[in-house]
This record gives C-alpha cells, sequence and structure tokens, in this order.
C-alpha cells in the first residue's frame, strides 16, 4: 500500500478564502485525529502555513464523522490530495452528513480536484445519484501518470466514475484553473482551482441567504 496525502494547499486557498468572508471552518476525516499531509503535497506557495497554528491544529485534530452535528452547517468542502480517494467516498456516515447539509439544510456541496471522488457515491433521498445531470469537474484520469505505482492502486476513475452516475464531466487540457457551479454543487478540475471553488461556494451561500456569515465544513 502507498502512502497517501491531503493536498494542503487545497486546504489553505479554502481556508483563507471562508475565513475572510466570516465562516467558522471545522475540519472532519473518515477516522477523525490527524491527517497524512506528505511533503509532496505542499507546494512552495503555502509551505510557510505549515506554522500556522490554527490551520494546523484543525488538521491534526479532526473531528470523526460521528461527531459532527450536520444541522450546523450550509456547506461541504472535499479537499483533494489522493488521501480523497481512499475512505472518503465509501464512508456511510459522511456521506450522510454531505446530504444532510445539501438536502435538509439547503447547503452547497463542493469539491476539488481529487476531492471529487467524494461526491461519486452520494445520493439524494429519492435514491438519485447526486451527481446525476449535474456539470461537474474534478481531476480526470487522463491527466494522471497512468503508469505510476500509485495510480494503479486508485479503487476507481474519477470521471469514469461521475459518467457512470450520470454526471456531465468536464475537464480543460490545461493546468488553469476551472470549475463548474450547477446548483447547490460546486466542483473544481486541480490545484489551482482550490481558491475559486471556495469563492464560488461562498458567492452561492450569499444569494440563498443573503448574509455574510455562517458556518463551513472542510473534509479532509
Amino acid at each position: 500500500m502507498l502512502p497517501a496525502s491531503i493536498s494542503f494547499g487545497e486546504v489553505v486557498h479554502a481556508w483563507d478564502t471562508f475565513k475572510a468572508a466570516g465562516y467558522v471552518v471545522d475540519f472532519v476525516s473518515p477516522d477523525g485525529g490527524d491527517v497524512p499531509i506528505l511533503d509532496e503535497y505542499v507546494s512552495e506557495d503555502v509551505a510557510s502555513r505549515i506554522e500556522d497554528e490554527e490551520v494546523m491544529r484543525g488538521l491534526r485534530n479532526t473531528a470523526k464523522p460521528e461527531q459532527i452535528d450536520p444541522a450546523r452547517y450550509r456547506a461541504v468542502y472535499y479537499v483533494g490530495g489522493s488521501n480523497a480517494i481512499y475512505g472518503v467516498p465509501e464512508h456511510s456516515v459522511l456521506q450522510s452528513i454531505a446530504m444532510h447539509v445539501y438536502e435538509r439544510n439547503g447547503g452547497v456541496i463542493s469539491a476539488v480536484c481529487h476531492g471529487t471522488a467524494g461526491l461519486v457515491n452520494l445520493k439524494l433521498a429519492s435514491g438519485q445519484n447526486l451527481v446525476a445531470g449535474k456539470r461537474i469537474s474534478g481531476f480526470p484520469e487522463e491527466h494522471e501518470r497512468q503508469d505510476a505505482a500509485y495510480f494503479k492502486e486508485f479503487p476507481f476513475l474519477i470521471r469514469k466514475t461521475v459518467e457512470d452516475r450520470g454526471g456531465v464531466f468536464h475537464a480543460l487540457d490545461s493546468e488553469d484553473p476551472y470549475i463548474e457551479i450547477d446548483g447547490r454543487v460546486v466542483t473544481g478540475q486541480n490545484y489551482a482551482s482550490a481558491k475559486p471553488v471556495a469563492e464560488a461556494v461562498v458567492d452561492v451561500l450569499r444569494r440563498l441567504t443573503g448574509q455574510q456569515s455562517g458556518r463551513g465544513a472542510v473534509k479532509g
């Protein structure tokens, strides 16, 4: 088994955007506690933030899904990194949290890069897949290093699975930011899309509520 990690920059860029908008950000992971952060997933633009006590306290002490009261949240943000494709998509409690926020709270579901893996198994109360009929972005398998050991360990492919679930997948052949906004579902293609995704989540929430403060959740 190969080591996996969250994408630290995708946390930081979203964190800064949500905090600047007046939102409280909480962290949750499949097992709670310390989430893995490998050096290769800490880009130069955010390396200094490893010393940010507030961010690191959240990442070193993530809540267990069972500790989360979904009634308190208006948004879910699935962080990318290779860690996102393991343990998150099939976690029934994380799924329940997300769908409570989306259906009962009228909130937003969002994801960036490999974080889109967290959306593929989400189902509405009707039994329909959340992504069905929706424009979705994320990190497509054609952009992966397909001869690399990590790729051979992936349990599923993001584009293929989104499309199998009825979603309409969009991605650019580029490292430029790219996001899709389809109602209350916001997704981004790559690392560069983390801040635009977070900004779009804030915009959607403001349109929905007319308020500039609330609570949001980050999922690692």
